[in-house]
């Protein structure tokens, strides 16, 4: 059995977010996904949404086996816990695919890291950020 991990902030789920996690599922025979903790999101906003609710969110969706909240202070710990063979990375997800390596391999953990891929919009207006559907909201709603 090919254990698969995808990880992310998950905050509005949108069409991106399940391309990413129906994409990460193809890579082996179960899916675990981590979710981010607000308090670790520093790349970009924070998540609206609390932790459980996004983490509830992600394991409601047919190609989720098992959703995870991120450990508070060692992202890897989850990781370590799940023992994956495979990290699947969102396709524009500011993660280093070298510098991950280094740490499984420091730590022990045999895995691969592979990039999912990406997805474009398939109509007028479809919107596959988090980020672009908080704007909208916002210049719809004000």
């Amino acid at each position: 059995m090919t254990r698969v991990v995808a990880q992310g902030t998950f905050d509005i789920i949108h069409p991106g977010h399940v391309h990413y996690l129906s994409d990460a599922a193809e890579m082996g025979d179960e899916l675990h996904v981590i979710v981010a903790r607000r308090e670790n999101v520093t790349h970009k906003e924070p998540p609206i949404l609390p932790n459980r609710q996004r983490r509830d969110v992600v394991a409601a969706l047919e190609v989720v086996d098992e959703a995870h909240i991120g450990d508070e202070d060692d992202i890897f710990v989850p990781i370590e816990d799940i023992d994956p063979d495979v990290i699947a990375l969102g396709y524009d997800q500011h993660h280093d695919v070298d510098a991950i390596e280094s740490e499984l391999a420091s730590r022990g953990l045999d895995c691969m890291v592979r990039r999912a891929s990406g997805r474009d919009p398939r109509y007028d207006g479809e919107l596959l950020s988090t980020r672009k559907i908080i704007g909208r909201i916002l210049d719809d709603r004000s």
